[in-house]
């Protein structure tokens, strides 16, 4: 899979303009549509959000988003996450069309056509633009791999599987059961 790095550059303007019956992210300039996601993304994704969901509401720390939702890192970088969490000293990046910066936490659901890229190019992506902690869920191995940013890119804290219990660096006290998702 080659990674995005287009000769004609697209910008936010364009991507606002792309076709609405299409799924679109602009990564590096470059109009990648996205595949609906199917069955198991879909289920791992309205089960793991509404965990997330439930935690930031009881603890009243921020606001817990899912796809789509567009994320403007920059002119030429607007991606839709699978879930994402802004926590609530950093609202003022949320705009009623938009997230306007780094989430805190951005979550991607791999799937057959989005692996490599989200765990390559947007890995780097989420760094270069301050994503404070980043995971992977990967339906096919049943594994979540949280990776928290530091001074030089993203760390792997740890890959939890089925029968493990995720716990996140940056939110004390929340917990996962992994297989509950799968």
């Amino acid at each position: 899979m080659a990674i995005p790095n287009p000769t004609v550059k697209f910008t936010y303007q364009d991507y606002l303009n792309a076709p609405e019956d299409k799924r679109y992210e602009l990564l590096d300039g470059e109009l990648v549509m996205a595949p609906a996601p199917g069955e198991l993304h879909q289920s791992v994704s309205i089960l793991l959000g509404s965990k997330l969901f439930q935690f930031v509401a009881e603890h009243r720390l921020g606001k817990v988003y899912h796809a789509p939702f567009d994320v403007v890192l920059s002119d030429l970088d607007v991606v839709q996450p699978d879930l994402l969490f802004v926590s609530n000293e950093r609202t003022h990046i949320i705009t009623p069309a938009n997230i306007q910066g780094a989430p805190d936490l951005v979550v991607e659901i791999l799937s057959p056509s989005t692996a490599v890229r989200d765990r390559t190019f947007k890995r780097a992506l989420y760094a270069r633009h301050g994503v404070n902690e980043y995971w992977m869920v990967d339906t096919t191995a049943k594994t979540i791999t949280v990776l928290l940013l530091g001074e030089r890119g993203y760390a792997v804290v740890d890959t939890y599987g089925e029968g493990e219990t995720l716990t996140s660096p940056a939110w004390q006290g929340f917990t996962l059961n992994v297989g509950d998702l799968f």
